[in-house]
């Protein structure tokens, strides 16, 4: 039992690492390239394996759920998080954005109660309380160097954690897997009528970064940027297979503290690759955000030892 514990915890600091290798791919086509267009390549290159995937685990018959209604709501939902997510990586420091993304989790703790009708406790409340701090800590209100696509970060990460309480909710019929499916769908789906739109609106520029993300008309990719595109549907698929197995492996309680390891990665990538340096304020408010979220989880895993939400924060 040991053994499965410590494996299911290795599966999960791995899925969380090449789920954070997304981040740096789509901000480094992110100033030529629109949003729809990357996701569009990605879902193509993702769609055969999570076919395989959905064979394998459930068989393919499966995808013709009698929820159809529910995992297309949810699918989309994690469309339009995905969407959002990546928009404000366009404009933010990756630190920036994936520190004030991993207010997921708080999101999922304190809406579980009026969703879910679950007991939350005062202590939950207040770690949220303790999160909305830390992000206050990074935005710094009235310093003049306030960007609003921080706020589609945090909005990324609220429509993230609804989704994942719908996935509470359907999972007692739906496979990881069939989600996945339909939340590929929904990238592919979505991506096509957005740009549409927007070309039929005629809309192809806009001054902000995320903006001009999102409008952007699609333009045929030079063979290093299909390739980091469609690298992105690999690694969606391989970081849901590892994630899968984690939470599989061992209770969710045991190995939902180590999604925070993500803080680690994806601020190296912005080192690494785009010369982002932390401020101070971005690790003081990230570090109140982390030490709230681990605070509930380790409060969650003494309440009870049955499984908890897997509060994953990694958009598949």
């Amino acid at each position: 039992m040991q053994n499965r514990i410590v494996l299911g915890m290795a599966s999960l600091c791995l899925g969380v690492l090449v789920f954070s290798l997304q981040d740096p791919l789509v901000k480094a086509v992110s100033s030529t390239y629109p949003v729809t267009e990357v996701m569009a390549i990605r879902s193509i290159v993702a769609l055969p394996i999570l076919i395989f995937l959905v064979h394998a685990d459930v068989g393919l018959p499966a995808i013709l759920s009698k929820r159809f209604g529910m995992l297309t709501m949810r699918a989309f939902i994690q469309f339009s998080s995905y969407t959002v997510y990546y928009l404000a990586i366009a404009a933010l420091p990756l630190a920036d954005a994936v520190a004030l993304y991993f207010m997921a989790p708080l999101f999922i703790m304190a809406l579980a109660g009026p969703y879910l009708g679950e007991h939350v406790s005062w202590r939950t409340l207040a770690t949220v309380l303790v999160g909305l701090l830390g992000v206050l800590v990074m935005l710094r209100p009235g310093a003049g160097l306030f960007d609003w696509a921080a706020l589609l970060s945090l909005a990324s990460a609220a429509l993230y954690g609804f989704s994942q309480l719908m996935a509470r909710k359907i999972g007692d019929t739906e496979s990881s897997t069939v989600m996945a499916f339909y939340q590929n769908g929904a990238y592919l789906v979505g991506a096509a009528v957005v740009a549409g739109l927007f070309w039929m609106a005629g809309i192809t520029h806009a001054v902000h970064p995320s903006l001009e993300f999102l409008v952007r008309p699609w333009i045929w990719p030079t063979t290093a940027d299909f390739l980091k595109m469609g690298a992105c549907g690999f690694v969606a698929s391989a970081g849901m297979i590892l994630l899968s197995q984690a939470y599989r492996l061992a209770p969710a309680n045991r190995v939902a503290t180590f999604e925070y390891t993500g803080i680690i990665w994806t601020p190296l990538w912005g080192f690494l690759f785009f010369a982002e340096v932390p401020r101070a304020t971005t690790v003081i408010g990230a570090a109140l955000i982390i030490g709230a979220g681990l605070f509930a989880l380790n409060a969650g895993r003494r309440r009870t030892s049955g499984p908890a939400i897997a509060a994953t924060c990694d958009p598949v």
